[in-house]
């Protein structure tokens, strides 16, 4: 009998979702029947309609204690698990950074669960790079969102009535999102800076016509691992940084701050009294917000108005492109799910000796399974509540396709801000 993949519908702030019209055709084709939840699409504008058409049958959310597999986009609550049989397979974007809890409770429900957002960053793995996927979208949302706030053009216009001056747009962070908000801006008409802590960040940033801001001394140059990681930076270069940036800020109409360290909170980059040296009327989109900001004074889901700058603190920012954000998701998740599914004999099996799974599954057999995880859901293995997880966008560093990525965590910084170089 073929397993069976259930696609949920998502809670009420979470437009995506973890399939798509054409993702449902390939899933089937691997001999796997699908069943998507009533409703699951409409806010990333799928039908069910287009759904069915597609091969998959339109399901309750009941019908998901049928499921062998279960496809998200964020974790289960603890109300959701309830509902799955033990031995259910769940991929999703999982948070497990300080929800260890959380995924003691899936440990004990005895189900497989799969986080997408620690697939390793390997040539293999490139299509189910769901990091650099959402971050891509997501620094594009950015610069959207800030030039619908920002009271002015974007370009330089010359009129018989005189010059539009293009805006200036600085962006703190040279990772997937940040390149993609710098090449938005670009395309814009915008005049656009950034910077970044990895000396390799530099020649990025060029190559999509952006100046570079960083202090350029011996300890920067050697600020970056052979294996890809950010070093930390003394108090020293991160007050001298601080300072280059604090005079940079002053001269921009855009600040966009891309920061995010797995683990830990977002760091600060940008001050009230450098968001008080902004001209009038000045735009900050802070991506980090919903680990605490990147931006003083920024909030969550909000458009706060800080020493006079309107600072966005969307959260989701992907979602806020739910069509686009869906549609890669979805490739995302079926290219890892095809990996388990034998071609000849059209069975599904994880495979405990993959690389791949052992970088992304967290729970098994009634065990937390990842080493980066397993002590801490051990010492909490206490329920949590019925709500639903927020969706993290974790920022990365963009890969090159013709060889073996460096492992890196989505991160990105400013102002001297350490990073893990992964998004």
């Amino acid at each position: 009998m073929a397993k069976i993949v259930f696609v949920c519908r998502e809670g009420s702030d979470e437009p995506r979702v973890a399939a798509s019209p054409e993702t449902v055709k390939r899933i089937s084709a691997l001999g796997l029947s699908v069943m998507v939840e009533k409703g699951a699409g409409e806010r990333s504008g799928v039908p069910d309609a287009e759904f069915e058409a597609a091969g998959a049958q339109i399901a309750s959310s009941g019908d998901v204690g049928k499921a062998d597999i279960v496809l998200r986009v964020n974790r289960p609550t603890s109300a959701e698990i309830a509902s799955y049989k033990s031995g259910t397979v769940v991929f999703a974007v999982m948070d497990p950074y300080g929800n260890e809890a959380a995924l003691a409770v899936m440990a004990k429900a005895g189900i497989t669960t799969f986080a997408m957002e620690l697939m390793p960053r390997i040539t293999r793995a490139q299509s189910m790079d769901v990091l650099s996927s959402q971050a891509n979208l997501a620094g594009y949302r950015a610069v959207i969102d800030a030039s619908h706030e920002y009271g002015r053009a974007m370009p330089m216009m010359m009129t018989a009535a005189g010059t539009v001056p293009a805006a200036k747009v600085f962006v703190m962070g040279a990772g997937v999102a940040g390149l993609q908000a710098i090449a938005t801006a670009r395309r814009l008409g915008a005049v656009v800076s950034a910077t970044d802590v990895r000396p390799a960040a530099k020649e990025q940033v060029a190559s999509l016509g952006a100046k570079f801001i960083a202090v350029e001394d011996e300890e920067f140059k050697a600020a970056e691992t052979a294996a890809g990681y950010a070093k930390p930076m003394s108090a020293e270069y991160q007050a001298k940084q601080a300072a280059l940036v604090a005079e940079h800020i002053a001269k921009q109409d855009i600040v966009i701050t891309t920061a995010l360290i797995p683990g830990r909170p977002a760091p600060k980059l940008v001050s009230r009294a450098m968001l008080a040296s902004m001209k009038p009327g000045s735009v900050a989109v802070d991506l980090a917000v919903e680990r605490g900001g990147n931006v003083e004074g920024s909030e969550k889901g909000k458009i706060a108005s800080v020493e006079g700058v309107a600072v966005i603190g969307y959260a989701n920012a992907a979602g806020r492109i739910a069509a686009s954000a869906s549609a890669l998701y979805a490739r995302n998740l079926y290219a890892f799910l095809e990996t388990m599914v034998d071609k000849g004999t059209k069975e599904f099996a994880v495979k405990l000796d993959d690389e791949l799974v052992k970088a992304t599954m967290l729970t098994h057999d009634g065990a937390v399974v990842h080493p980066n995880f397993a002590a801490a859901a051990e010492a909490l293995a206490v329920p949590i509540p019925a709500t639903e997880p927020v969706a993290t966008d974790i920022e990365a560093k963009p890969a090159k396709p013709t060889r073996s990525r460096k492992k890196a965590s989505e991160t990105e910084t400013g102002a001297g801000a350490v990073t893990k170089d992964e998004l």
